[in-house]
C-alpha cells in the first residue's frame, strides 16, 4: 500500500478472492489505517478495495462458465462419495437462493470467493451479479475500512475480532463436510449390508 496506494489495496483484494488465504479482514483495515495517515483518502479506499473485490470475482465468474455444467458434472462424477444428483440438487438451489447467496456470500469468509464459481456455472446473468456482487462488497468493504480508519494504530483488533469469526465459518463448513462424509459412508455400508 505505501508503494501503489490505494490501488495497491484493490489488488491485494483482488488477489483475495483468487487467493482466500489472503485475508481481506486484515487488508482492509489496514486500508483504512493508511487512509487515517493520509497516504491516500478514504473514498480511494472504498472505490479501490470494491473495485479489486469486483474484479477478483469476475476472474472466477469466468472460470466457472468456462468450466460450464457438463463439465462440472464429469468431474464430480469421478470425486467418491459425490453423485450426480448432489450436483442437480445444488443446481435446483441455487437456482431458488442464488441471488442471496452472491450477496450475502460477498460478507462470508470461504464463500465470499467462491459463491462466482457456481454463478458462472449456472450463467447467472453477467448484469445481476455485477450488481449484486458491488453492492454486498461495498458494504463488507466499507464496515472493515472504516473500523481501521476510525481506530487508527489499533486497527489490528478489527483482525483479531473477526479472526475469530473466520474460525467460527471454518469450523461449521469443517463439520458439515464431516457430516456429509459420515452420511454417506453410512448409506454406502447399508446398501452393501441390503444387497448382501
Amino acid at each position: 500500500m505505501d508503494s501503489l496506494g490505494a490501488i495497491g489495496a484493490g489488488v491485494a483484494i483482488a488477489l483475495e478472492n483468487l487467493f482466500p488465504p489472503l485475508p481481506s479482514e486484515v487488508i482492509l483495515p489496514l486500508a483504512g489505517f493508511a487512509a487515517s495517515q493520509g497516504k491516500f483518502s478514504l473514498l480511494a479506499a472504498l472505490l479501490w478495495t470494491t473495485v479489486g473485490s469486483v474484479v477478483g470475482a469476475l476472474a472466477l465468474y469466468w472460470a466457472g462458465a468456462l468450466l460450464g455444467r457438463d463439465r462440472t458434472v464429469a468431474i464430480a462424477a469421478r470425486l467418491p462419495l459425490v453423485r450426480t444428483a448432489d450436483i442437480e440438487k445444488t443446481e435446483a438451489w441455487f437456482e431458488r437462493h442464488g441471488t442471496k447467496a452472491v450477496f450475502f456470500g460477498r460478507m462470508i469468509p470461504i464463500f465470499r470467493s467462491m459463491i462466482s464459481i457456481p454463478a458462472g456455472i449456472e450463467r447467472m446473468p453477467l448484469a445481476l451479479f455485477l450488481t449484486l456482487t458491488t453492492i454486498g462488497s461495498l458494504l463488507w468493504n466499507s464496515l472493515f475500512v472504516l473500523l481501521g480508519y476510525a481506530l487508527g494504530s489499533r486497527w489490528h483488533e478489527v483482525t483479531d475480532a473477526v479472526g475469530l469469526y473466520s474460525k467460527g465459518v471454518l469450523g461449521v463448513v469443517a463439520l458439515a463436510v464431516l457430516a456429509f462424509v459420515a452420511a454417506r459412508i453410512r448409506k454406502g455400508r447399508g446398501a452393501h449390508r441390503a444387497r448382501s
